[in-house]
C-alpha cells in the first residue's frame, strides 16, 4: 500500500482555476471571497480530498487551537468525568485537546509538555492539585494561557477555578449534628492537595466551633484502598467515631465496605458517612452515598468561555472563580 500523500492548497487552486490566496480565504472564517469562487474551491477540494492544515496555519499565526489537559489520576471516576466533559467543550469550540498524563515521574511529562509547546499549544488546563509547580512555570514562560482547577497558586494572568470546600465541610458537620452524631472523623489521603486539605481544615474548624472532637486519619493514595485502611484504623481505636466525612467518594466507598465487612456496622444506624465528588458509584445501590457534587459541567463551561474571551494571548487577566458544590442527599446520614 502506497503512503497517503496530502493534497496541497496549490493543487486545489490549480484545479479550481483560482489563486492560492483564494483557497486560503475560502477556508478562513469571515474572509472575503465571492460565492462563485467559494463553490469552485470547495468542489475542487472535495474531488482532491483536500483538508486544511491547521497545524501549519497555527505555526504562522500562533493560533494552533491546541489546548493541553495536564492531569493526574486519569483512572479515577471524577477525573475521567471532568476530562470527558472538557474535551467535549473544547471540541465544540473548535479546539483540539492534547492530554498529558502526570502520573509518571520519569521525565516523560516534561518531554510531552515541551513537544506540545513546540506545536504551539495555546493554553494549558491543569486538572488537579498533583502536577508540580514547575509545570505551571513552564507553561507561563512559553506564553500560554493557563487555567488551574482546584489549586491554590496565585499568579497574574491565569484563571483559577476552585470549589467552596470549606463551606461543604461545614455543611457536613451540620448534617452530622442534626443526626445527633457527636464523635466525628475525617478520612483523607496523604496527597495533601489544596482541595483535600481545605475540606479537612473546614471540617475540623466547624466541629471545633460546636465543641466536637475530630479524629483525622490520612493514608496513602486517594482511592478505595485508602478508605478501607482508614476504616480499619478508626474502628479499632479506643474512641470510634459515629460519623465520618471522607475527602472523596472513592475513599468513602472503601470506608463503607470496610466498616460493614470487617466490623459488621450498619450505615447509617451505627455510623453516618458523607463523601465528596458525586461519582457514578456513589448512587449505586450498594452505597447510596450522601455526598457533594462537583459541578463538572460548570467547570468546563467557565474554562472554555474564559479561553474564548482571551484568545489574544496578551489580553488575558487572571481571576479566581469559586463554585458551589451541592449536597446530594441519599441514605448514609440519619434523619435528624
Amino acid at each position: 500500500m502506497s503512503r497517503k500523500v496530502f493534497v496541497s492548497a496549490q493543487e486545489v487552486a490549480a484545479k479550481a482555476g483560482v489563486s492560492r490566496s483564494a483557497v486560503s480565504r475560502t477556508f478562513t472564517p469571515g474572509a472575503s471571497v465571492s460565492k462563485e469562487t467559494r463553490l469552485r474551491v470547495l468542489q475542487a477540494a472535495e474531488e482532491l480530498g483536500y483538508h486544511v492544515n491547521h497545524l501549519a496555519r497555527g505555526l504562522t499565526r500562533r493560533e494552533s487551537g491546541i489546548v493541553c489537559l495536564i492531569v493526574s489520576d486519569l483512572a479515577t471516576p471524577y477525573r475521567s468525568s471532568l476530562l470527558r466533559t472538557l474535551t467535549d467543550r473544547l471540541q465544540n469550540s473548535g479546539r483540539v485537546a492534547m492530554v498529558i498524563n502526570t502520573d509518571r515521574s520519569d521525565g516523560s511529562v516534561d518531554r510531552a509538555l515541551q513537544q506540545a509547546i513546540r506545536y504551539r499549544a495555546e493554553a494549558s488546563i491543569i486538572l488537579s492539585g498533583m502536577p508540580d509547580r514547575s509545570i505551571i512555570d513552564l507553561c507561563l514562560r512559553n506564553g500560554q494561557r493557563l487555567v488551574l482547577i482546584n489549586r491554590d497558586e496565585e499568579q497574574e494572568g491565569i484563571l483559577r477555578i476552585n470549589l467552596d470546600d470549606a463551606v461543604a465541610a461545614q455543611t457536613a458537620v451540620q448534617a452530622f449534628w442534626r443526626a445527633k452524631c457527636r464523635h466525628l472523623g475525617f478520612a483523607n489521603s496523604a496527597a495533601g492537595t489544596p482541595s483535600l486539605m481545605a475540606r479537612e481544615a473546614g471540617f475540623v474548624a466547624e466541629a471545633a466551633a460546636r465543641g466536637l472532637p475530630v479524629l483525622v486519619e490520612r493514608q496513602g493514595a486517594t482511592g478505595y484502598e485508602c478508605g478501607r485502611a482508614i476504616a480499619r484504623r478508626m474502628m479499632t481505636g479506643r474512641q470510634r467515631p459515629d460519623a465520618v466525612f471522607c475527602a472523596t467518594d472513592l475513599i468513602a466507598c472503601g470506608f463503607m465496605d470496610g466498616v460493614r465487612e470487617e466490623f459488621g456496622l450498619s450505615i447509617p444506624a451505627d455510623i453516618c458517612i458523607v463523601g465528596f465528588d458525586d461519582i457514578e458509584q456513589a448512587s449505586w445501590g450498594s452505597y447510596e452515598l450522601t455526598t457533594f457534587a462537583q459541578p463538572v459541567d460548570q467547570i468546563a463551561l467557565e474554562t472554555v468561555s474564559w479561553l474564548g474571551a482571551h484568545d489574544n494571548l496578551a489580553s488575558g487577566e487572571g481571576s479566581l472563580l469559586t463554585l458551589h458544590a451541592e449536597m446530594i442527599w441519599r441514605k448514609t446520614v440519619r434523619a435528624g
